[in-house]
């Protein structure tokens, strides 16, 4: 039986609501966030981040919906797209996405571009680096026609979809070698521009300060490479990344310790092209 906090529509903005995805794990969290983005007497909705390829979860987020008016996605890592498929045929919407390899009969998403539908507007920012074909998109706080949400932050954003890029809860993972710190450093110093802008990740909790938040991974990233320094001194320039990992996460489960290799191998590239 599926538990009743998934396959449920949850507001959490005037103009964006939550259908959670039951696949919860390690790298999930308590599951994906499938995010509905709409103006309050719309009867069509945007459709980010289907999710995965769930009949149950699809359902629900296209009885949710009404009309889809598009689907996009903020990368392709299964979790977030292999759902797209199945939705695209149940509803016949687009899937927009910066890799070509997840686009279904619409066009692709590229930096600037403005999606309008459902009465709202959705700016694109590329945030490489925990994929390279992240994407985070900004909702435009006077799309409502009220004026949207109070304290948007510089960018002009009363929320920002963040993906995988900053989670509810934790820190992510940079996907080397597809992922890229530098890149990811860059994403999070755009994104702490955007201030009080509420962040609506791609999974965990939604989060009141995109500023906050980015600033608290930038710090954490510091501290990390900081970490790596000191285990690159004790064990030597040539430490395996397995061996940077026992020490510098012996904290973390070991279930997620493939995960921080990923994010060892990214920090060493990233100390190599600064040395």
């Amino acid at each position: 039986m599926t538990h009743p906090a998934y396959e449920t529509l949850r507001p959490v903005t005037p103009l964006a609501s939550v259908v959670l995805a039951a696949n919860p794990g390690p790298m999930t969290l308590t599951g994906t966030n499938t995010w509905l983005l709409r103006a309050p007497d719309s009867a069509e909705a945007i459709v980010v981040d289907p999710g995965p390829d769930d009949p149950v979860h699809l359902a629900a987020v296209a009885g949710a919906a009404g009309r889809v008016a598009v689907i996009l996605l903020t990368h392709g890592h299964p979790d977030h797209s292999d759902g797209a498929r199945r939705l695209h045929e149940l509803t016949g919407a687009g899937v927009r996405a910066l890799d070509p390899l997840h686009r279904l009969g619409g066009e692709g998403l590229v930096e600037g571009d403005v999606v309008a539908a459902a009465g709202v507007e959705v700016r694109v920012w590329a945030t490489p680096g925990h994929s390279s074909d992240s994407l985070s998109f900004l909702l435009d706080p006077g799309s409502d026609g009220a004026g949207g949400a109070a304290g948007a932050g510089a960018g002009g954003a009363a929320a920002v979809l963040t993906g995988d890029t900053i989670l509810g809860q934790g820190t992510t993972v940079v996907a080397y070698p597809d992922g890229d710190l530098g890149q990811y450093l860059a994403s999070l110093r755009r994104l702490h521009e955007l201030g009080a802008a509420t962040v609506l990740t791609g999974h965990g909790p939604e989060l009141p300060n995109a500023g906050e938040a980015a600033a608290t991974y930038l710090a954490h990233r510091s501290q990390r490479l900081d970490q790596v320094r000191a285990a690159l001194s004790d064990l030597g320039p040539d430490a395996s990344a397995r061996a940077i990992v026992e020490r510098v996460y012996a904290d973390v489960d070991q279930a997620v310790w493939w995960a921080a290799e990923l994010s060892v191998r990214a920090q060493l590239a990233y100390l190599r092209e600064r040395a």
